[in-house]
């Protein structure tokens, strides 16, 4: 039986244009309530972008930041952040991959540095929507959960190879694709989120389902009791889930929970 439904957004709840079938998920949100189902939105991006997808559901779980940030509306579950030491060596490290621009990603806001084209900021602000320059690093005053890097789409791979054997032990690197990479804790992924937030809310991950299509949702669409993999998903993405649905265009997430929450009604 499952008791928690955990999605991913970007390539997976998410049309391109941002937008979801916000009828289709209404019905569904009040099914999910009617069987006791928890929602969640795990995802690498920033709780405060999530959270305004789902203004009307305050009863909604973010896994955000990767897991590292884990909250609904009015309570805080679970926040790990980097120690300030190891937070000044990862961002040397960083600081020395050519082709890389980054954002400093805190609890309380995400960071640029403003030698940074103001192209940049505009088009993060809509992933990060509390954004804001700085002009050196030492003025931060925020618990650092990750870093996010932007590189030349066809440099992706590589730099994540870099990244793994320079940081070592202090971070890891992640990444769904098409030039972005997230540095994060080490050991922390969206199944630690999601296996974090279920001793809290007492459901085990074999009690959870999970929708997803990227190289961050690996861990998670394994180790939960149904992973299951948009048809557009990384084909590593696919070879570790328990089943696929159609695309995100085609809201997949919604059509799939349509047979899975009847099926559970039985």
């Amino acid at each position: 039986m499952i008791k928690l439904i955990a999605t991913d957004m970007d390539g997976t709840f998410l049309k391109a244009d941002q937008t979801y079938d916000y009828d289709h998920f209404e019905k569904l949100h009040q099914q999910m309530n009617d069987q006791g189902i928890r929602w969640v939105v795990a995802s690498g991006n920033q709780y405060f972008q999530l959270k305004s997808y789902f203004k009307d559901y305050p009863d909604t779980i973010f896994v955000a930041e990767n897991g590292a940030y884990i909250r609904d509306e009015n309570e805080i579950y679970s926040l790990n952040y980097f120690e300030e030491d190891t937070f000044q060596k990862v961002l040397g490290i960083i600081q020395t991959i050519p082709d890389v621009r980054f954002l400093v990603c805190g609890q309380a806001s995400a960071y640029t540095i403003d030698t940074n084209p103001q192209s940049y900021f505009d088009r993060l602000h809509g992933y990060y929507h509390e954004l804001n320059w700085i002009h050196d690093y030492s003025e931060l005053d925020d618990n650092i959960l990750k870093f996010a890097l932007a590189c030349p789409p066809e440099k992706t791979e590589a730099i994540v190879l870099e990244l793994q054997e320079k940081l070592g032990d202090l971070a890891e690197p992640t990444s769904s694709g098409h030039g972005d990479i997230d540095v994060i804790q080490p050991g922390m992924n969206k199944a630690k989120g999601l296996a974090t937030l279920g001793k809290i809310v007492d459901v085990s991950l074999d009690e959870m389902a999970a929708f997803g299509d990227g190289g961050n949702d690996l861990e998670m669409l394994r180790e939960v009791g149904l992973g299951v993999a948009m048809s557009n998903a990384d084909p590593r993405v696919t070879a570790v889930s328990d089943a696929t649905t159609t695309d995100n265009e085609e809201q997949g997430v919604l059509s799939f929970l349509d047979t899975l929450l009847n099926e559970q009604k039985k």
